[in-house]
């Protein structure tokens, strides 16, 4: 355990997250994602829902405001404008730790490409279907800086 580290946060995804770059992306996956074919590098959590991994991730990861979208989801039965349940808890999380950013929709093979290219791929136990999210890694900036 570690001071101001949420105990969900495991070494390995701690090292993960502190090995990415500026525009590097992971992705937390569902219980039925094919992860362990589609991942680079892969990090199980299978015992946490995505939304909580997702919090716990977004208190130390900035997203990236260096781009126009830095948050994606599927479209889930291929209508991209229907919401799921998991997709809203998705935004408020994002609303809470990273204001002013939107979750947006990707339709199937491209998201899935998405997740291939990944930096990482971390592995959850959500059974919900389309529990799935992928984020751009920001960076945080010297105290001060504006731009």
């Amino acid at each position: 355990m570690l001071k101001g580290i949420d105990p969900l946060i495991a070494p390995d995804l701690l090292r993960t997250l502190r090995a990415m770059g500026h525009g590097d992306e992971i992705a937390i996956v569902d219980a039925n994602y094919p992860a362990d074919a589609h991942a680079r590098r892969l990090i199980r959590m299978d015992g946490h829902s995505a939304p909580a991994i997702l919090d716990a991730m977004l208190s130390l990861m900035p997203l990236d405001a260096a781009v126009e979208h830095a948050a994606f989801r599927p479209c889930a039965h291929g209508d991209c404008g229907r919401l799921e349940e998991v997709f809203v808890e998705f935004q408020q999380i994002i609303d809470r730790r990273e204001p002013g950013f939107r979750l947006v929709p990707i339709p199937g093979e491209p998201f899935y490409e998405r997740i291939r290219a990944a930096y990482a791929v971390v592995a959850s136990g959500e059974r919900r279907l389309y529990g799935n999210i992928i984020l751009r890694k920001g960076v945080i900036r010297p105290e001060g800086a504006t731009a």
